[in-house]
């Protein structure tokens, strides 16, 4: 009996390690498909970021005076945040996404 026991806890416990092993993979490969699709903006003028994305929620200049443009959206009731960095030549410099998928 306690061999038994031994064997359904041993059973579960590898049924939920590999759950979570399953859903880490398909969260680095939302991660990567969303950095795949934002940078095709790096290099590209803000005006092109503009005109795909539409005007930014909200736009200030950071401590090395470049531009950055915030776009917020929410999916599921999930907030997304994407930053892009716009350089002093209206170049897209960088981006950060946080919570989009």
């Amino acid at each position: 009996m306690q061999k038994i026991k031994l064997f359904l806890l041993s059973f579960f416990i590898i049924i939920i390690l590999s759950g979570c092993k399953t859903i880490k993979e398909k969260t680095d490969a939302i991660v990567e498909k969303e950095n795949k699709k934002l940078s095709k903006f790096i290099g590209k003028s803000s005006n092109i970021l503009q005109t795909d994305l539409g005007k930014p929620d909200e736009n200030f200049k950071n401590e090395r005076g470049n531009i950055v443009f915030v776009y917020n959206t929410k999916k599921y009731g999930i907030p997304c945040e994407r930053r892009f960095e716009i350089d002093t030549k209206s170049v897209v410099v960088g981006f950060v996404s946080n919570g989009c998928f």
